[in-house]
């Protein structure tokens, strides 16, 4: 595992819940109508508290996916729920608690608390996931560990290299043949990625519209992270959770086609599982 989490090109550090933690039990526990989680990291990133706070709220397109919050406490937030700490720019609290508006879970909350670092050149983020699952309780445990890192990995991508610029998304997912078991070892290797192409490797790779230089940003066996002049390409082997691969592109380029690239990499994806 490359980085050590505070340069905010590397990966957030874990860390226990200690005595004075807030939320659900990050072991479990009883949550009445299924199982209580809590998932805490921590990590420093370029940029100030104001510009961190930015890309928590108004900037989610360029690092995870377009997100909306009503500016104040008890206003809107994504997914159904409601903002229950607005205070620009130390801290951010969201709790959604519609069973419909996230599924497979009764209870939903994020917690962003921001301090300064480095004079205010850089910030402190203490990210709190907590809420209750309703399904398979180490299965969607396991999965959201791993997805929370890899989120926020992109977050400090996105603080270092492309914050505040304006930004095209794209998402999408494969067809059911990618939820078999090899079918992220399959996406690797059509992208012509090395098996023992590791973190701050430098490849080209065969994407959907032409070659693309890129540096290898994150890779595990479940994730594969490609940063290029003007893009993250973010790779989700999600079929080790039951679900098909996905892919999302966070474009920064002046002529970047938001649909074109999402079409484009449908039909990519198609033509490798079909």
């Amino acid at each position: 595992m490359s980085g050590d989490g505070r340069t905010g090109r590397g990966r957030p550090r874990r860390r226990r819940p200690g005595k004075g933690d807030t939320g659900a039990a990050a072991a479990g526990g009883d949550g009445g109508e299924g199982k209580a989680f809590e998932i805490v990291r921590e990590l420093e990133v370029e940029g100030s508290p104001a510009r961190l706070w930015a890309a928590l709220t108004t900037g989610t397109g360029g690092w995870l996916w377009p997100m909306e919050y009503e500016p104040r406490e008890g206003g809107a937030a994504p997914s159904g729920g409601t903002v229950t700490r607005w205070d620009p720019p130390h801290r951010l609290t969201a709790r959604v608690e519609d069973p419909d508006g996230i599924p497979g879970q009764t209870l939903n909350e994020l917690d962003h608390v921001i301090e300064p670092r480095d004079g205010g050149r850089r910030s402190w983020l203490r990210h709190v996931h907590s809420g209750i699952f309703t399904g398979d309780r180490d299965t969607q445990y396991d999965g959201a560990v791993k997805h929370t890192d890899f989120y926020l990995h992109s977050l400090g991508q996105y603080m270092a290299y492309f914050e505040g610029r304006p930004v095209a998304y794209s998402a999408l997912h494969g067809p059911r043949a990618s939820t078999a078991p090899d079918a992220f070892v399959r996406l690797a290797r059509a992208l012509g990625l090395p098996d023992d192409a590791t973190d701050g490797a430098r490849v080209r790779v065969q994407a959907a519209g032409g070659e693309l230089d890129a540096v290898i940003d994150f890779r595990s066996r479940y994730f594969i992270g490609l940063r290029a002049d003007e893009t993250l390409h973010r790779f989700y082997g999600r079929n080790h959770f039951g679900a098909p691969v996905g892919v999302s592109v966070h474009d920064f380029g002046a002529h970047a086609d938001a649909k074109g690239t999402e079409l484009a990499w449908q039909d990519w994806l198609d033509h490798l599982y079909g």
